[in-house]
């Protein structure tokens, strides 16, 4: 890599008319790259990938003509599905808002339709992170309204005004640490609790055989069902994913995952009259 020396400003540097030679894949690489872009159905809701499938088009047409044929016979023997929530145009105007508010340490104001603060909100963010997980995206930042970092779902945010208010992200954050053991990407305040639930027999093997969480156990009980242990910091976020089950799933503890539950599954009987005939 040439150096040149300007003798003006005293430093070296890379001559802008330098480039990098292009990476050499071997066949068995190239036709990864280009097998997964081609079969991630429409990509809708997946980071990146419009501009993969544009880089990987690129490579096809670089292959001589015996890869290209080896690429269709792979790819017409792989198929790929991924379930995804496919955003809004206006969600993905808000993302590259978002991109520039992270790049340049911009804070941004947010109107957000929120789920566990009935109804929407108005707060001045600092976006710490942006993260793509179980399909969607989120962003993570200090909420002037909530005066603590807290997590927002892109999808949920109705308009964003980029500030010139500049921010510093915290030397000790880390999406790790924030998270702590949140159940997905909510955690709360308080300790951390252990979660135990019985899945009966039908849905057992369903449960058992997923890594739903980073601290679950699993234990067989002798009428094929499973005693389900997780420690969680915060309970509202699990507790929809075990109303999920229906009665094939018993919350054994702690009685605060109970009531919620309860909770939860009064409201849904009192939306239907019918329920309450003898």
């Amino acid at each position: 890599m040439p150096l040149a020396f300007d003798s003006e400003t005293q430093r070296y540097h890379i001559p802008d008319t330098y480039f990098l030679s292009p990476t050499n894949l071997n066949a068995e690489e190239a036709l990864s790259v280009m097998v997964l872009c081609s079969e991630l159905g429409d990509g809708a809701g997946l980071p990146y990938y419009s501009s993969a499938r544009k880089a990987a088009t690129k490579l096809e047409n670089s292959l001589p003509a015996r890869l290209k044929t080896r690429l269709r016979r792979v790819s017409g023997a792989v198929e790929i599905k991924l379930n995804h929530s496919p955003q809004p145009e206006e969600a993905e105007e808000v993302y590259q808002q978002l991109v520039d508010a992270v790049g340049h340490r911009r804070s941004v104001r947010i109107r957000y339709k929120s789920l566990f603060d009935d109804g929407e909100i108005g707060t001045k963010l600092s976006p710490y992170k942006l993260l793509f997980s179980r399909h969607s995206w989120y962003v993570i930042g200090r909420s002037s309204l909530h005066r603590s970092t807290r997590t927002f779902k892109v999808g949920r945010i109705q308009s964003l005004e980029t500030l010139e208010d500049e921010f510093k992200i915290p030397s000790g954050f880390r999406v790790e640490r924030y998270l702590r053991s949140a159940w997905h990407m909510i955690p709360e305040e308080g300790p951390d609790q252990e979660v135990v639930v019985r899945f009966h027999k039908l849905v057992a093997s369903n449960v058992a055989e997923v890594q739903w969480h980073k601290t679950q156990q699993v234990s067989w009980n002798d009428d094929g069902s499973i005693d389900f242990r997780v420690t969680v910091s915060g309970l509202r976020e699990m507790s929809w994913w075990i109303l999920g089950y229906g009665e094939q799933a018993t919350v054994l503890s702690p009685p605060e995952m109970q009531q919620i539950v309860v909770g939860h599954a009064k409201a849904i009987v009192n939306k239907y009259p019918i329920a309450g005939e003898a």
